[in-house]
């Protein structure tokens, strides 16, 4: 089964194609569009209606990212932009680290809401989370974003140290696409 996939981020692509061995995601190729929902659920939601737009079908698009207690739940919905609109991966974790800085309480959580649509309609929505800590500096060559900050307490690493393979096994987003998948095997 062919399923489009709305996202230019290179990183999540292969998340997906990862998490999907008996479904064909193709990405679309469109630019975004402005994400302006404040949570991860409404902006999830806009992209999949942006992107099932360009398509016909099965389309889904997600919005995650990093909740940091002591932060108050952000980065959240701007982990991307964290420390701007052009911000690289490095930029994101030099601002987390530096907020973070004499901080004891270091707990949080990746959050990835999953929007698929058909045909320009919304169909349904599905979530994931995955708790850890985040660390004092980066430790591993794997993954993008703040994983090399994350720590998972029962893997004994970051998810930067962890393979691909492992951290799909219990990730946020590889929970929010096996509900997703699961739905699109009966549907």
């Amino acid at each position: 089964m062919i399923v489009y996939c709305g996202t230019s981020n290179k990183g999540k692509l292969r998340e997906f194609q990862l998490a999907a061995p008996d479904f064909e995601i193709r990405a679309i190729d469109a630019a975004p569009p402005e994400e302006h929902g404040s949570t991860f659920d409404e902006n999830a939601r806009l992209k999949a209606l942006y992107y099932g737009a360009h398509v016909k079908g099965w389309t889904f698009a997600d919005d995650s990212g990093l909740e940091v207690d002591a932060l108050g739940g952000s980065p959240g919905v701007h982990s991307a932009r964290f420390a701007g609109p052009n911000a690289t991966d490095r930029d994101n974790n030099d601002l987390l680290l530096s907020k973070l800085r004499g901080v004891e309480n270091r707990a949080a959580r990746f959050v990835c809401v999953i929007a698929l649509a058909r045909d320009g309609e919304l169909v349904k929505t599905f979530r994931g989370s995955v708790e850890g800590r985040i660390i004092d500096e980066p430790r591993g060559p794997h993954g993008f974003g703040y994983d090399p900050l994350f720590y998972h307490e029962p893997f004994g690493c970051t998810f930067g140290e962890a393979t691909d393979g492992r951290k799909m096994q219990v990730s946020h987003r590889a929970q929010a696409l096996s509900a997703m998948f699961d739905f699109l095997r009966w549907n």
